[in-house]
């Protein structure tokens, strides 16, 4: 194939064909030592990789039928020497190796490296999870150590913005790659610190290489992110990369978008709590009110009718009158025996001297009888007098006024069956004006 006349205009795809004639015709089959980076291998079962060294990387290609002869698999960080044929990939424009053979020669410097610290800074105690702190129960404001322009800020905010608005962001822009970035990032952690405006920092970007994400497997990094009195969540990569700041940070996220969730409530669920926590005080307010109508229905019924109370005392009342009347009557009939007593020894003593005497006696005992009888009657017949007018209406005297009467034996017990009584036994019936003696035959 020749070249076509430099003067006249080609299109993309006919320069990319030309370079990539040029490439394949003019390089033979080269030998090509680095480190493997971005495996992949899809579906079709070719193999794509970038070859790298310090400075520079190239795009390989491995296809299936190659790798198939192939003893060796290659895989992520293996130092590799390989032999192929350089091109170009028209579609892209890239330039790549096809690789004809590869063989290893070692893990990666970068791999190489990352073990050695790691393995150094676990010796410390760096990841001991006696050092990890807890992530706040409530989070009002996040910050977040990344690149400004990056996918994995846009992620992140767009994650907050979905699980909770509400929550505040401080954004402290760092470069997240090269030279200048692990300066950068030291500095944003301590200036977080330092203001003390956020309750929890993310740090970290989106995925890459890793010689892209190797600012996170800075010595100096892990051990500023390691120093930080706020709790850091470690978000760098893809869920596949794994950095020294992922095991240094309080929390490991798998990516930026599961940092984002982890620091940030749901309001969903926020919204579900509240439902329930108000669903829990109506319920309770309805226990108690029940409970409160229940004593309250209980009360009134153990409180008693004041009518029924006034009925019972009225009773109380009735018989102790009757009690008193019996007493007066026991009182006055004791009395009346004694002076008869008295009398009968009066009588069998003749002599008219003795007589005289004992009758002025007797007259003097009389009268002193008569006088303390009155003396004791008086108090007690105003009492019954007082008692009386207040009992008046409940009385059983307005019972007799009625037509009815009460009938009591001889010892003064009322009589309410014809079994208490016996032939010859003397009866007194009370009536309305007066009293009726009566003998049962």
């Amino acid at each position: 194939m020749s070249l076509a006349d430099p003067n006249a205009p080609l299109s993309v795809s006919q320069l990319n064909r030309q370079v990539k004639f040029l490439l394949e015709t003019q390089y033979p089959a080269v030998p090509v030592t680095g480190e493997l980076s971005n495996v992949s291998r899809p579906a079709s079962g070719h193999m794509y990789f970038t070859l790298k060294d310090q400075n520079a990387q190239i795009r390989c290609a491995l296809f299936k039928s190659v790798l198939a002869r192939s003893a060796y698999k290659p895989k992520e960080g293996d130092q590799v020497l390989l032999r192929g044929k350089l091109s170009l990939y028209e579609g892209r424009g890239d330039y790549q190796i096809i690789v004809s053979s590869i063989q290893p020669e070692g893990e990666g410097a970068l791999q190489a490296a990352f073990f050695k610290l790691k393995e150094k800074l676990e010796r410390e105690g760096l990841f001991a999870p006696e050092h990890k702190q807890p992530l706040p129960a409530a989070i009002r404001r996040v910050g977040i150590v990344t690149s400004r322009t990056g996918a994995a800020l846009h992620d992140i905010l767009t994650v907050l913005k979905r699980r909770f608005p509400a929550i505040g962001v401080i954004l402290y822009p760092v470069q997240v790659q090269g030279a200048d970035a692990p300066g950068q990032i030291i500095a944003a952690i301590e200036t977080a610190n330092r203001l003390n405006q956020v309750d929890v920092l993310i740090v970290g970007r989106g995925g890459g290489s890793l010689e892209d994400l190797w600012s996170f497997n800075d010595e100096r990094v892990a051990r500023a992110v390691f120093a930080s009195q706020l709790p850091i969540v470690s978000a760098v990569g893809h869920e596949v990369d794994v950095s020294i700041s992922d095991f240094v940070a309080d929390v490991r996220a798998a990516t930026p978008s599961q940092a984002a969730e982890l620091v940030s409530p749901d309001q969903a669920d926020l919204y579900s709590l509240i439902n329930h926590r108000r669903d829990q005080l109506t319920r309770r307010w309805l226990s108690i009110s029940q409970t409160a109508q229940q004593r309250l229905s209980h009360l009134r019924q153990r409180l008693r009718d004041p009518g029924t109370l006034l009925r019972e005392w009225q009773q109380r009342l009735d018989d102790r009158e009757r009690r008193l009347v019996h007493a007066l009557k026991n009182q006055q009939r004791l009395r009346l025996q004694r002076f008869e007593s008295l009398e009968k020894r009066l009588h069998r003593a003749s002599p008219l001297a003795r007589l005289k005497t004992d009758q002025q006696r007797l007259g003097q005992w009389r009268q002193r009888l008569q006088r303390l009888g009155l003396e004791q009657l008086k108090p007690r017949r105003q009492q019954l007098a007082s008692l009386a007018g207040q009992l008046n209406t409940l009385s059983p005297l307005n019972t007799l006024e009625r037509g009815y009467s009460i009938t009591r034996a001889e010892n003064g017990q009322v009589i309410q069956q014809a079994s208490q009584t016996k032939a010859g036994d003397q009866i007194t019936t009370l009536l309305r004006d007066g009293t009726l003696t009566s003998r049962v035959e």
